[in-house]
């Protein structure tokens, strides 16, 4: 159906680039040329948006920062801008919340609160991702007493497939609230999120070497060693660090970082050595035992507002996958792993991995599709670095790093790109038969429905999908 002379003026009035824009994700790993790229700026606009693309069979699909490593904000359809609604709507000084519209980035968000008295409890390792888009996949911080992102919203408004405006808690369509705080983009446009805080405050970091055997051998108690725990291990070797933060009175100390061993070693001759290693891949256990060595052998100790001293820098691109397991169960996982890796190291064309692996804890929550719902979680992150974003072999380490965390109970972070599927995440979600019904409720139309849906949320007589575009999807992957 042609799109009436109306329709077209009101979207053309939206657009934000011109014809033939692409998208492309921060690491640009995945892509798509969307028909129409709409900037809204109010919650009626994106109503008037979703109804034309009901009337005309098109998809609407809303974007933050494009942070995700997958093609979970892919769409060759309407694609939507949401950084024109990043106002603060209210906030609650008495109980610690704050009301903000879905497109405002969390570095923006930071700086709201704080003016106000007030920080999210804990936090990822970046901060560039639009308040809707983190919590649209469950990020996360690490700290075994404080959940994800998701976990934190009260309360929260979206446009659904029909172009009804909905607000829900737990109280107020307890079901949608449930399905909504972790939704993958699935049950609508997210207009307006309201977040449980508390009050601001600093955090003391500590960061110093270690020895992942002992570390593993006493995790419990290195996980309550203090507020926020993470671990970094190095590949190929037994190295790790393990950062500990906790809040505190004390004065500011700034992060006693070093350009010439931080900035020019750690990025620009690191991104050079790991160009040389597409070529000569033996070269990548060395570089991790060089540069645990020269950057992270020593105690580093620093002050400063939460929010800064829970983000880093994450260097250049990468292809990263994170997955969940059960906090019982870490040990053995990154036992397996490191023995994998260990023996890949001895085979002539084995695999070489890079560091680090990053170790974090989440505690439980309710939220329906959190990778942390019902139970206490370790996250293990791997990373496969792109420099210059040239490719670098990585499959067989996620094949092989996926397999590990499958039988030790994981569930993937659904940001990454990952190859668990309907039937599997149905076994390792409780609730996720209830999410397909609140997402059919929401969106009987599949306004919202792009290929990584398809391959993930939807049942396979529902997706509707060739054999062939299946097969080049989990190429792709």
């Amino acid at each position: 159906m042609k799109i009436s002379d109306a329709d077209t003026q009101f979207l053309e009035s939206l657009r934000c680039q011109v014809r033939g824009y692409r998208f492309h994700n921060w690491a640009r790993t995945f892509s798509s040329q969307p028909r129409f790229y709409l900037a809204p700026t109010t919650e009626q606009e994106i109503v008037r948006i979703v109804r034309i693309a009901r009337i005309y069979s098109m998809t609407v699909k809303p974007i933050g920062s494009g942070h995700s490593p997958s093609d979970i904000a892919c769409t060759d359809s309407i694609m939507l801008n949401m950084d024109k609604m990043n106002h603060v709507l209210a906030h609650d000084a008495q109980a610690c919340t704050a009301t903000v519209e879905g497109g405002m980035r969390l570095h923006e968000l930071h700086n709201v609160l704080w003016q106000r008295n007030m920080a999210l409890s804990t936090l990822g390792s970046i901060s560039d991702q639009s308040i809707a888009g983190a919590l649209a996949t469950a990020t996360h911080g690490t700290g075994i007493n404080y959940s994800d992102l998701s976990a934190m919203v009260v309360e929260l408004t979206l446009v659904d497939g029909r172009g009804h405006v909905r607000t829900c808690n737990t109280e107020t369509d307890s079901d949608l609230f449930a399905a909504a705080r972790c939704s993958l983009g699935a049950l609508g446009v997210i207009t307006r999120v309201t977040v449980q805080c508390e009050p601001a405050f600093w955090l003391h970091a500590v960061q110093e070497p270690a020895r992942l055997g002992p570390v593993l051998d006493n995790l419990f108690e290195v996980i309550g060693s203090a507020e926020h725990v993470r671990v970094w291990w190095f590949p190929h070797s037994d190295n790790a660090v393990v950062w500990r933060a906790n809040r505190t009175q004390r004065r500011q100390r700034t992060n006693p970082e070093s350009f010439v061993r931080d900035r020019l070693y750690g990025f620009h001759v690191y991104q050079l050595q790991l160009l040389k290693a597409r070529v000569w891949p033996d070269n990548i256990p060395a570089l991790s035992r060089e540069h645990f060595a020269r950057r992270f052998d020593r105690r580093l100790e620093w002050v400063d507002q939460g929010f800064r001293v829970f983000n880093f820098d994450c260097l250049f691109p990468q292809y990263v996958n994170e997955w969940s397991v059960p906090v019982e169960r870490a040990a053995d996982a990154l036992r397996a792993l490191q023995a994998w890796v260990d023996g890949e190291e001895q085979k002539r064309s084995g695999v070489r991995v890079h560091f680090p692996v990053e170790i974090r804890f989440v505690q439980r929550n309710d939220v329906w599709l959190s990778p942390a719902y019902n139970q206490d979680v370790c996250y293990i992150g791997v990373i496969m670095y792109r420099p210059y974003h040239r490719p670098v072999p990585y499959k067989r380490y996620w094949s092989a790093y996926e397999d590990i965390m499958r039988a030790h109970g994981g569930r993937p972070h659904w940001a990454k790109a990952h190859k668990m599927y309907f039937h599997e995440l149905q076994q390792r979600y409780p609730r996720f038969l209830d999410f397909a019904r609140v997402r059919r409720d929401c969106d009987p139309d599949n306004i919202f429905v792009n290929d990584y849906l398809l391959r993930h949320v939807l049942p396979p007589g529902e997706a509707q999908r060739s054999d062939a575009q299946i097969a080049a999807d989990q190429a792709r992957l």
